[in-house]
């Protein structure tokens, strides 16, 4: 284990480290109580004892609702809790791969693309339901399990990072490029704003590359904000049709002409892998 990694959060064993991010560290850790082996999320807190305070409360508030979420395309969250400086979550431990992973070795297969959206679409509109909005949702935060099964991960800490926005700006602002337009403006933020992100994700798994991209963060987001998304047809011209209606609707900048639920994307999107498979 690394040495660095502490032996114990909260009632967690540690056994060593599974990845980290700009916002804290993620282990795997064996809970003694129930006899089982889960991923732990760390956060390290704000010293300023105002910010620590409303962030702390955000957290547990935010991973009180993601923890009420069960689906079989949501990650399950165990429990959450505070050691020292470290705001904690304890998870169901995923044996997959991340999405974003996946795009490196080249483009994946569409047909596989529109069954694993559909599912993240459905975990979506289950957690929009009940009033939880992810605020992240990117390839980097789907993991496939068992090579078709996707899960949302990280639900509840993009609106933590919100609360910390004077210490962690950097972290804030750490995936500005699937954001909504109510995001980069300062909107209202909704389950639809989700499922722009959701059509940012499947632009870049369909062409490789982002559909708004800026030399400076401020170019980005005024073209997120103002300017239509690159052309799919001029990048892969052979694209079906179908796809590119359900990324054109997902990317409008009006929220009232995008789908308006998770379960209207994911159907948008089934329908066109089955007219791919040649179903009536």
């Amino acid at each position: 284990m690394d040495s660095s990694a502490p032996e114990q959060i909260g009632r967690y064993r540690v056994l060593g480290e599974l990845g980290r991010g700009a916002m804290g560290v993620v282990y795997r850790a064996e809970d003694p109580l129930l006899n089982r082996t889960v991923a732990i999320k760390t956060i390290l807190m704000s010293s300023d004892p105002a910010v620590r305070s409303e962030y702390e409360a955000r957290f547990r508030q935010e991973a009180k609702a993601a923890g009420g979420l069960n689906h079989p395309n949501l990650i399950t969250i165990h429990d959450i809790g505070r050691e020292g400086d470290l705001a904690y979550m304890a998870m169901e431990l995923l044996e997959g791969v991340e999405l974003r992973e996946m795009m490196k070795s080249g483009p994946l297969e569409l047909p596989f693309v529109l069954d694993v959206l559909a599912q993240v679409a459905d975990g979506l509109a289950f957690a929009h339901e009940r009033g939880v909005v992810h605020r992240d949702v990117k390839p980097g935060n789907i993991m496939i399990v068992n090579g078709r099964r996707a899960k949302v991960m990280d639900f509840g800490v993009a609106r933590m990072r919100a609360s910390d926005i004077e210490t962690q700006v950097g972290a804030v602002l750490g995936s500005p490029k699937y954001m909504s337009p109510e995001q980069v403006t300062g909107g209202k933020i909704e389950g639809r704003s989700d499922l722009f992100s959701l059509g940012v994700s499947l632009y870049q798994l369909i062409c490789g590359t982002l559909p708004f991209q800026g030399e400076s963060l401020a170019q980005l987001m005024f073209r997120i904000a103002n300017e239509p998304h690159g052309n799919i047809l001029k990048i892969r011209p052979d694209v079906p049709r179908c796809v590119v209606k359900i990324i054109n609707k997902a990317l409008d900048k009006d929220v009232e002409k995008r789908y308006q639920s998770g379960a209207e994307m994911a159907e948008a999107l089934r329908r066109c892998a089955g007219s791919l498979r040649g179903e009536k």
